[in-house]
């Protein structure tokens, strides 16, 4: 059984690592805290960008005082050398007495590795404690390593009955202030925001996190799925593309010199297969793992979030519900899935529920 003064110190260290959702992609978001004879003597967690790894952000805070402490840290030490030198190796040098890792690191250069190199240098290990939260914390970084692509959060704000704009099209704001402010952050706590094209062309969107000193560290990526680039070049996403990242996902074979247009301007476009509508998302979210991300908030439109839905890629909800109803003649939330059977339905299990002035945020999680 874990101690008390155990639970606390992985708590703060699970804490630090939430500070690096959204900036630590492409590597994992983890927070390290060095406690000796009962004191704080070092706390890390890794920076924008991936490095310095939180160990090392930690150790250097901690300096000599770090031999003879117990490291809690939210995953596995890493045992490869990457960008930076293996933490355990790091840990080991530092003299650390213990290292206790809330969950094990299922990169296959890791897997265990990390937990023995500091096993075989004399030191206590100790594994899983508060594991399933730690779990919660890296799901990007675990998804990405287990399913070759990044996790996927749909959020989606619309009314008691599910609909998201009015027959005409008007849509702000379903939301109150309050409810569109914790969009805003829960963008910030994501590497990327996804939206469709038809989003793209009705709203001219910036996608950013209007949150002051939120995403200081890292700007926010927007993707837009686009199979027909369409998107026009004088878009806010594409006038701002040098400043913040803009990709592109489109279809193999689009139009070359339109392509080029966009690129010249700073876009990132990746070329995807074709699917019966639109793009391969599968191949899609794949391809963004490839390029390091790991945690995105897909934003809609109605056909995005369908097509989300129907390829099973719909790791959580965020869905913001107003106190009003439009009916069935507005827009709905998602649109046909072609579901015929209730048994064929996308399930998912209710996390949590938070009040944002009138309107409530549900967050669920995919049905295991």
């Amino acid at each position: 059984m874990a101690m008390a003064a155990d639970t606390a110190h992985m708590q703060a260290a699970l804490g630090l690592a939430r500070r690096g959702l959204g900036v630590s992609w492409p590597n994992p978001n983890v927070g390290c805290v060095l406690v000796r004879e009962g004191r704080v003597v070092g706390r890390g967690v890794t920076a924008s960008g991936g490095r310095p790894h939180a160990e090392t952000v930690a150790l250097a805070m901690a300096g000599d005082r770090a031999r003879g402490a117990t490291a809690y840290v939210t995953l596995e030490p890493c045992s490869h050398h990457g960008g930076t030198p293996p933490c355990a190796d790091a840990l080991i040098a530092a003299g650390v007495a213990r290292v206790v890792a809330a969950q094990r690191d299922p990169d296959p250069r890791v897997n265990g590795a990390g937990l023995k190199r500091l096993a075989a240098a004399g030191i206590e290990v100790a594994e899983g404690l508060l594991g399933a939260e730690a779990e919660e914390v890296t799901a990007g970084f675990l998804s990405r390593v287990r399913k070759g692509r990044p996790a996927l959060t749909l959020k989606l704000a619309s009314t008691l009955d599910g609909r998201i704009a009015t027959h005409g099209g008007e849509s702000r704001w379903i939301t109150g202030a309050e409810a569109r402010r914790a969009a805003h952050a829960l963008r910030g706590r994501h590497d990327a925001v996804l939206i469709g094209i038809g989003t793209a062309l009705a709203d001219n969107p910036e996608l950013t996190c209007r949150i002051s000193a939120y995403r200081a560290a890292r700007p926010l990526v927007r993707i837009v799925a686009d199979s027909g680039l369409r998107l026009p070049l004088t878009a806010k996403l594409v006038a701002t593309a040098h400043e913040t990242p803009t990709w592109i996902l489109h279809r193999e074979g689009a139009d070359p010199i339109r392509a080029a247009a966009l690129e010249k301007l700073g876009v990132r476009l990746f070329a995807l297969p074709s699917a019966s509508i639109g793009i391969d998302l599968p191949a899609a979210l794949a391809a963004l793992g490839a390029a390091g991300l790991t945690a995105i908030l897909a934003e809609g439109g109605a056909g995005l979030a369908a097509g989300l839905l129907r390829a099973d890629l719909v790791d959580r909800l965020a869905w913001f519900h107003a106190p009003a109803l439009l009916g069935a003649d507005g827009w709905p939330a998602a649109a046909a899935l072609g579901i015929t059977e209730l048994a064929a339905m996308p399930r998912f299990r209710r996390v949590r529920s938070l009040p944002f002035g009138e309107d409530v945020l549900t967050e669920l999680a995919r049905a295991r």
